[in-house]
Formats: structure tokens, sequence, C-alpha cells
């Protein structure tokens, strides 16, 4: 009851009663659960239910919540100060971090979200190359700027909206559209465009229409038909990065990006994003180059601190990774058979420890495909999964994500409870 009383309160100064659309849990017609607290693998709501958490503030948390090492560092760094408004060593020890873990990273610049990571990248793409069109895919969410929200996926699915009003109709007319996984609709696009493509942007695993794959050959083809075209291959990695290995998804399927966008992992799920890649790119960027970019709050020495704590353990443990991809291979894999066994229509898509399932037939591979799920049986297996203390993503269109501190046994009664579901 209190989380209805939160909600009912927050609905009367707040759009919604939420600060991002997904989380007003729409899509599966129910209350949002208003959180408490979180450590390790668990989560703990206003009514002091407790639930295995397995979106994890939409990835970051791949060391679980609350993590000692990282709070130690949050703790230290707020005792200098919250925020300068000036240039501090933590942000060049971070940059360096980076550019020395993610080789096609040269120079890398902070920001404050993978929305604002996504525009400056976007930016520094059109003032490198005197272009302005951009292909982008259907499906795929790049955040919120203006340009980005033309069949971007995620929420935008949930919500059911094909984009979003208030944004111009200029702001999108140097947008393109691709498909996921179609190289054919990409090499289109170019020759209607000639010498006029900025760039072509991609999550390299899709993971806000649910988690979809690139097929063998995919990420290799966009980086073909960049080369081939004078255009610039930019990397979304805000879901991916750090996560599938410590290189990411650019190092996992070895396809090099000429720029690369990282989110809140960098900040130990604090506020950070950033976006980096080639120097002579990135040497665009104001104030040694024409292409403005600035941030207040960018390089934040708590969200910095954080963020070095987090990033040097992933670094820094000997298996950390083989151990959490097989053990999402061992979840995800079990979970596959369970369906299959009980006969339930479905397609589950995965890589190491980030996955979704998809209540349909039909091979997900691109948009249209996820766009098949059944969203009526996720919301039944959604409220089933939440009364069995298992907290998903309220929405077909996200992914699930597995932490180092998801232990066995959580693991265990989470495959239990879907064979509830499917009994």
């Amino acid at each position: 009851m209190k989380s209805q009383a939160l909600f009912d309160r927050a609905k009367a100064v707040i759009p919604g009663g939420v600060n991002s659309p997904v989380r007003a849990f729409g899509s599966v017609g129910m209350t949002p659960r208003f959180i408490a607290g979180a450590k390790g693998d668990r989560i703990r709501d206003v009514e002091g239910n407790e639930y295995i958490d397995y979106i994890g503030s939409w990835g970051p948390m791949i060391l679980g919540h609350a993590h000692p090492a990282v709070l130690e560092a949050v703790a230290q760094a707020a005792r200098d100060g919250l925020s300068f408004g000036a240039t501090t060593e933590r942000e060049v020890e971070m940059a360096e971090l980076i550019c020395n873990i993610v080789p096609s990273v040269e120079m890398v610049r902070m920001v404050n979200s993978g929305t604002e990571a996504v525009m400056s990248a976007i930016r520094a793409a059109r003032g490198f190359t005197g272009r302005d069109k951009l292909v982008k895919f259907a499906g795929c969410y790049h955040g919120h700027t203006d340009a980005m929200l033309v069949k971007a996926g995620s929420g935008v699915m949930t919500q059911g909206l094909p984009g979003s009003s208030g944004v111009p109709q200029g702001c999108t007319k140097d947008t393109l559209t691709a498909t996921y996984n179609d190289l054919g609709s990409v090499e289109a696009l170019f020759e209607a465009n000639p010498n006029e493509i900025a760039a072509v942007i991609v999550e390299p695993v899709g993971a806000n229409m649910g988690v979809v794959l690139p097929e063998p050959g995919f990420l290799e083809g966009l980086r073909a038909i960049c080369d081939a075209n004078g255009a610039l291959l930019i990397f979304d990695e805000v879901i991916t990065g750090f996560r599938l290995q410590l290189d990411g998804a650019q190092g996992f399927y070895g396809v090099r990006p000429d720029l690369t966008t990282f989110g809140k992992i960098i900040g130990g799920g604090m506020p950070v994003g950033a976006y980096g890649g080639r120097r002579d790119i990135m040497s665009m960027v104001a104030p040694t180059g024409p292409v403005y970019q600035a941030g207040t709050l960018s390089g934040n020495p708590v969200a910095m601190a954080a963020g070095l704590a987090q990033l040097k353990l992933l670094r820094d443990t000997p298996d950390l990774y083989a151990k959490l991809n097989r053990a999402g291979d061992e979840f995800f894999t079990t979970l596959d058979g369970i369906l299959n066994d009980a006969g339930v229509p479905h397609c589950l898509n995965h890589v190491g420890s980030l996955g979704s399932v998809f209540f349909t037939p039909e091979k997900v591979s691109n948009y249209a495909g996820a766009q098949t799920s059944d969203t009526w049986k996720y919301t039944a297996y959604f409220k089933h999964m939440l009364d069995s203390g298992v907290y998903l993503a309220p929405s077909q269109f996200e992914a699930m994500f597995l932490s180092t501190a998801h232990s066995a046994e959580d693991l265990r009664k989470t495959l239990d409870a879907v064979r509830e579901f499917v009994k």
C-alpha cells in the first residue's frame, strides 16, 4: 500500500508519476514498486518485500548493488566535496583507464548520461566528416535527443508510440532508418544518399527491443560499408560496454568502431556517460576543435571515484567475465529448456549475462520480429515472477541482466518460479 500511496502522490507532481516512462509499470498494468534499498543481487521495496533483481539499474550493477569497494570510494570522494565545476585528477585517471582498456578509444570525453554521450558523438562525427545524415536501426534506442527518436525501441515501444510529440520534423529529416541484421538495407541508404551520410550508429547487441544479437557478418559488414563510403561507425555500448567482456562488444565480436558511447557502468551506476574514439576525430571537440560540447557536471569527482573502483575491480579480477558468462549461459539455456519442455511459444536470445525472452514462435533478429511478441503473455509472466520474488523489467522490450552477485541458489529459485509459471 505504501507504493500505491507514493504513486498517487507522485502523479500529482511528476508526469505519469515517474521520471522515466518504463518505471510506470503501464505495460504490465500494475502499480510500480517504490524501491527503498538494494544489496548484492537483491532489491527491497518500501513495503519491505525483497526481490531477486534482474534489472541492475538497467545494466551497470555488474558487481551487484552496493558493492563495498564502490561505496567506500564514493564515501571518500564525497568527503572531499561533491562537485567543483573544475578539472580533477580522477577525470584524468578515468580517461587513461578507458583508453587502456578499449583499444579503439584513443581519446575520451566524460558526460553525464548515455543520451548525452550519443548526442555528442553524433555531433563529432558530423563535424569530422562535414556531412549531415545519419543511419540508425529500427528498434535501437540511443537516448531521447530529437534526432534519435525515430523507431527508437525500448520505452517508445512500450508506450506504443511511433516516436515522440514535440520533435520538429526538421530534427529528424537527416536520420535514416535501416533494418537491424540487414546489410542490404544499409547499402540501399548509402546508394540513395551518396556522400551525405556522416555515420552509422548501432547497438552492437540490440538491447532496447529486448535482446537481439548481431548475426554473423553483420557488424563486420557495417565496418566495410562505412569504410567504402567514407562514413564513421559508432558503437553505442551504453548497455554492452564493459559487460560482455572488459573491452565490450567490440572486443567480444572483434569489430573496431571509430567512435564509442558508454553509459553508467563507468560510474558504478551513478549518472555518468562518455564518448571516445580515434584521436583525429576526438580532436575536433572543443576546446581543441570546432565541435562544441560542454557540461558543468561532466567528470563529477564522486561519480569518477565510483567508476574507477568498479572498472578496476573488473580489470583486476581474474576470470570474472568467464565465470559471469558461464553462469549466464547456463541460466538462459536452462530457462529456454523449461519453456521448450512446457510447449510455450517463445524465442530466447542471450549473450553471456545479457538476455531476454520473447513470447513469440518467430525468430527475433530485428524490430519487426520483436513486435510479434505476445505482450499479454509477458504481463502474466511478469506478475507471476514478481509475486514469486523475482524483479524483471516491466516491459517485454527490455533485457535481463545478471551480475557477479547472483548466487547459484537465487538463480535456481528464479528458474523454479518459471517452472511454476508454465505448469
